[in-house]
């Protein structure tokens, strides 16, 4: 994958497809590697460009104070040494974080905002359940386990039992993508510290891109009552619920939520 310095980091990227440019942005700990489910049928119509924060996979991870408006700083400096002038942004989780913060900043560079299983923050956010508290944010307990013990822990909060059981392929092509560029427990100190300082609610009103949010009715980690208000916030928001669907939808539900993706890009090209 290619590398470009970005400030005072390297990001590493990788580009497929060609068409309008559309920007993948992992969630908490993440890596590029792991929209393995979306790159394939996204990059058929767009330029996806999907890269790894800092703090994760091959890019830099400075042990510094984190936060949004840095990581969303990141993404503005990526696009500058990409020569891309404007992108659909796409982030899930914590990158849907990012994804409002880049919006806010850099309304011009937004071509469509989608924003998936995420939350605006601060003190209007619905909370994780207690056990999945525990798998986001105990850091003792990330120390205690191997990467993979880590990443099989997290699956039940990720999609239901049904679809662990019934597609072992694609959970096994999880857990390799996952523990392929370790995070280290720094990383996710960092990473969290820009989670905890993020606190949209008040300006999200203030975005005008065309904006589509989604999310599971089964989120155990973002329950889905935060992409309500994120909807109810964001001027003309969409909202597409998946039911019986968790955290991360994108794995579960792929096809379904790149169905509904796909729809609202093409009605939101830059070219129409």
């Amino acid at each position: 994958m290619p590398i470009v310095k970005v400030g005072d980091i390297n990001i590493c990227y990788e580009i497929h497809g060609e068409g309008e440019a559309l920007v993948l942005i992992m969630g908490y700990g993440g890596s590029s590697g792991q929209w393995f489910r979306q790159i394939p049928g996204l990059s058929r119509d767009y330029r996806v460009v999907a890269f790894d924060n800092r703090g994760t996979g091959r890019s830099d991870k400075p042990d510094v104070p984190y936060t949004m408006q840095m990581l969303a700083q990141d993404i503005a400096g990526l696009l500058e040494a990409l020569a891309i002038d404007a992108a659909h942004i796409y982030g899930v989780s914590m990158g849907g974080m990012i994804a409002q913060e880049f919006a806010l900043r850099y309304p011009e560079k937004v071509i469509s905002l989608i924003l998936g299983c995420t939350v605006c923050g601060g003190a209007h956010t619905t909370p994780p359940d207690a056990e999945a508290m525990t798998v986001l944010f105990d850091m003792e307990r990330m120390k205690r386990l191997t990467p993979e013990e880590a990443a099989r822990e997290s699956l039940p909060f990720l999609c239901s039992q049904e679809f662990i059981d019934n597609n072992p392929d694609i959970v096994e092509q999880w857990i390799a993508k996952s523990v392929e560029y370790v995070t280290p427990v720094h990383g996710y100190m960092r990473q969290t510290e820009a989670i905890m300082g993020h606190d949209a609610y008040d300006r999200l009103p203030q975005i005008k891109a065309p904006t589509l949010v989604i999310t599971g009715t089964a989120d155990r980690m973002v329950p889905f009552e935060n992409s309500r208000l994120l909807a109810s916030r964001i001027p003309n928001a969409e909202l597409v619920i998946l039911e019986n669907v968790g955290h991360g939808f994108f794995i579960e539900a792929a096809e379904e939520a790149d169905k509904a993706i796909l729809d609202f890009l093409g009605r939101h090209q830059r070219s129409r």
